[in-house]
Order: structure tokens, then sequence, then C-alpha cells
């Protein structure tokens, strides 16, 4: 097509979904060059990896990528040529990226957003010190990071081969290695949380019992039993639906369905992160959160202080 044609497309911003897309698949293009071993291959993959989650967290809107420090930015990123002299575009830094993405994105977890955040730690001690992270025969990172990019392709609509190509397939494999071994490693630890507990005397786990009921109840959170000591303990997570309020006399109820993130029990000290590990105990199912308002402050504010949170979710 001409590129004076009527009708020709626009250049797509440099900030949006696709070209950033298409950037993390240069890199990956690029990384395949490489063996899982070779230090370039776990230098190209943090390239991957942030360029992904540049395109996921654009696919909202590109102005979450502006530096709100200079207003110029946002206008840039919602298609302005700012007049500002000297401007540069900057947007904002790639953990601020992740830390966005586990806020909107239910499913990026802070067990990708924990990963993330630990391989970009690895990128600037490969640059910028005289360290070699990438070093070794044995990438144990490979799994966690198949799996990242895994999830931010699904907020993009896309999937593994859109990025790798014919090696999707083995990476499939890595990814269900990597959560079989995740799962082997909670109950590792649910085990040897019980033996400890076990090990304790009936007064002083009647004790911890009896803090950990007070603890769950006034926390926010979702009630669950503990695998290890079968006491109360909470789980928390990220909002998968819209709150919902319904009228009861003269009290707001709202209820709100969550994906549970991590779980903590004060009793035996249990703590498990990461929707893989938690579902590999039994605690990964979706739950639903119910508060209770007083009418008059709800209408007022309606996130003012009220009643405290009703943890019988169900």
């Amino acid at each position: 097509m001409s590129t004076g044609a009527k009708g020709a497309e626009k250049a797509s911003h440099p900030w949006s979904a696709d070209p950033l897309l298409a950037k993390a698949q240069r890199h990956a293009e690029e990384m395949r060059s490489y063996s899982p071993e070779d230090w370039q291959f776990g230098l190209s993959s943090t390239f991957v990896l942030e360029f992904l989650a540049r395109s996921a967290l654009s696919i909202v809107s590109p102005t979450l990528l502006a530096d709100s420090n200079d207003w110029n930015n946002t206008y840039y990123a919602v298609g302005g040529t700012p007049k500002a002299a000297k401007f540069i575009p900057k947007s904002i830094d790639i953990m601020a990226v992740v830390k966005r993405l586990s806020e909107i994105f239910p499913e990026f977890t802070p067990e990708e957003a924990g990963f993330a955040a630990q391989h970009l730690a690895r990128r600037n001690e490969e640059l910028h010190t005289g360290g070699t992270p990438f070093d070794g025969s044995n990438p144990a990172w490979l799994g966690p990071f198949y799996q990242t990019c895994e999830i931010l392709l699904k907020i993009l609509g896309k999937d593994l081969a859109c990025l790798l190509g014919t090696e999707a397939k083995p990476a499939q494999e890595i990814i269900a290695a990597f959560r079989d071994e995740s799962a082997k490693a909670v109950m590792k630890t649910i085990a040897a949380h019980k033996t400890v507990w076990e090990d304790r005397s009936g007064a002083d786990r009647g004790k911890a019992s009896n803090q950990s009921a007070a603890w769950a109840t006034r926390q926010k959170g979702h009630r669950a039993k503990c695998p290890s000591c079968g006491n109360d303990g909470l789980l928390t997570g990220s909002a998968i639906s819209e709150p919902e309020q319904r009228i009861e006399e003269d009290l707001i109820v709202e209820t709100q369905r969550f994906l549970p993130a991590k779980f903590e029990c004060v009793a035996c000290q249990l703590k498990i992160a990461g929707l893989s590990q938690l579902s590999a105990c039994g605690l990964g199912a979706p739950y639903r959160s119910v508060s209770t308002y007083n009418a008059a402050d709800f209408y007022a504010d309606q996130y003012a202080s009220g009643f405290e949170d009703d943890n019988n979710e169900y």
C-alpha cells in the first residue's frame, strides 16, 4: 500500500502493545539462537520478559507506561506531540510495570511478580557488576520464566507458540515439571511444619490455636484451615470480579470474588505463596469476601471505614 494512499494505517505507537510484543519476539529469536546454558540466553530472556510485561500493561492503555512526573509523557502516550523543549519520552521503570500488572491482572500472581523482579535483578547484576548470574549448566529459572511468559501472553490473547515457535511444546513440558516440583516442595514444607507443631506441648498448642483464631478473625482475608496444624489461617489474593452490593435493612452487604495468592497461619508459622503451590495443597480455589457497612457511611463515602470484614466467606 502506498504511504500516501487514503486510509493508510497509522504507524503503531512505540508504547502500544503490538510493537512491544514484536520487540519481545525479536529478543526471543535472539535468545533461541543460544543454548539455555549460555549466559547470552539468560540475558536475552530478561529483555523478552521486560517487553512482554510492558506489552501486557499497554493492552490496558499505553498511558499506564507513562512517567507521571511530567504530564508530557502522558500526552505522548495518548498519541500527542509534546511541545516542551528537548522533550524525550520517559516511561516507568520495569519494577513499576510488574507492580501494576500484579494489581490489574489476578492471574499475574505474586509468584510471577516475584520471579520477574528476581530475574530482572539478575540482568542488573549482569550489566552493572562483575557478577555472572547467568553462568552455569543448569538454569533453574527456566520453569518460572516460561510460566511467567505464558501468563503475560494469555493477557495479550496469545500463546507460547507466538513467542517460541516450535519450541513452545518443550517449554510447556518444562512448565509442567516446574509446577510438579513446586507441589513437591510445598508438601515437604507442610510436613515439616506439622512435625514441629505436633512436637509442641498441649498447652503451647492450645495457646497458639487461640491466638490464631483471634488473628484470623481480625485480619482482612479469607479464613481457611491450615494444612499443617488444622488451625484457622488466612488466604489473601486479588479481586477477579466487581464488588456487588445488596441492602439488608439499614446495612450494605458487599460481596466480591478473589483468586488466592498467599496463605499464612500464625499458629504454626506456615506461609505459602503462589497459586501453583496453593493449588497443590488444596487452597487454590477462588473465594468470596463479604463485607458489611453502615448504609449512611457507605453512601457518604463508599469506602469509608465501616464494619470490619466478615471473614465467613464461602
